[in-house]
């Protein structure tokens, strides 16, 4: 017996291998620590913050007092400002964002092509996208659709009066959205990706039983590429309430306050007037107004989003 155990405690104890001292999840949260940590400090703190902020009466010049709901009963039933900028925001949304798909899409369908120098044309058109709405590229925009801009020397060229379009109050809020439509790259890039996975058979199929292009566009194109469509709307649904660098730089919301969108009057409440609660009110009404549109395209989509992993004899669920 004596024997048996003197021999046990020779035996060497085996460690844990490496590899398997990584299995636990400790490991994962130790990989995503430094994410985790940034969300928590630089994102998840101040958006509760603000939160607080929004229920109270915050100007830095003075100790914060608790006010509850007061600032949103003003906002929604004082603050005249509020409903322009909103209104002028809808109105933003509601033009740039199918413009920009349309053009994302038309484009999209010209560089699927297989033609020579194609990645050439590609990268030329993405690359504004690079570049986003930077204070450059609206500094651009503004000095090109100036009064004594390109765009208006290119029109006297044919003989057609030019205008102040971006101090013009009838056409500056177009000049903001003609800065979004032109940069479509990233939706282009999106919708490209998503018609290299439309099989090409169903073209070929469809060609046989005497589809024409349009057909085939309504029929195969769309109802296949609708997934990509729905992405892309939720986007720039998202980015475009969020304008605020094109209005501040180009028109600083005039003339006229004609592109006073809802940013740039957030803006000016918290680092204008130092009114830090009432923008925290006004930023979590975006929010808001942000996440009702995404629920209202997700609830719609079921209509008009195809999944063929859902279908059922070609239908959608």
């Amino acid at each position: 017996m004596e024997r048996a155990t003197s021999l046990a405690s020779e035996i060497p104890v085996r460690k844990k291998p490496f590899r398997k001292r990584w299995d636990s999840p400790l490991a994962g949260y130790l990989f995503i620590s430094p994410w985790l940590i940034g969300f928590l400090a630089l994102t998840a703190y101040p958006m509760l913050l603000s939160l607080y902020y929004s229920f109270t009466n915050y100007t830095l010049m003075k100790p914060i007092e608790w006010v509850g709901l007061d600032n949103y009963e003003r906002i929604v039933t004082a603050d005249d400002k509020f409903a322009q900028s909103l209104k002028l925001t809808f109105y933003y949304v509601l033009a740039s964002v199918p413009l920009k798909l349309i053009a994302a899409l038309m484009v999209a369908l010209l560089l699927k092509r297989a033609v020579r120098g194609i990645s050439v044309y590609r990268t030329a058109i993405y690359f504004p996208s690079l570049i986003g709405a930077s204070i450059a590229v609206s500094l651009l925009w503004k000095n090109i659709f100036g009064v004594d801009g390109f765009f208006n020397k290119v029109l006297g060229f044919f003989g057609i009066p030019g205008t102040g379009w971006v101090t013009n109050p009838d056409t500056a809020l177009w000049s903001l959205i003609g800065l979004s439509v032109w940069q479509f790259g990233s939706s282009m890039v999106i919708f490209l990706a998503g018609l290299k996975q439309i099989p090409n058979d169903l073209y070929e199929a469809s060609a046989v039983d005497g589809a024409g292009k349009v057909k085939q566009f309504f029929k195969i194109t769309l109802p296949m590429l609708s997934p990509t469509l729905f992405f892309n709307l939720i986007m720039g649904v998202i980015n475009s309430f969020q304008m605020f660098t094109p209005a501040y730089v180009i028109t600083g919301g005039g003339p006229m306050n004609s592109t006073y969108v809802y940013a740039l009057y957030l803006y000016e409440r918290a680092f204008s007037r130092y009114q830090l609660g009432y923008s925290s009110s006004l930023a979590w009404i975006m929010l808001i107004l942000i996440v009702a549109a995404a629920v209202i395209i997700n609830l719609t989509s079921k209509y008009w989003v195809f999944y063929e992993s859902e279908s059922q004899g070609g239908k959608r669920k």
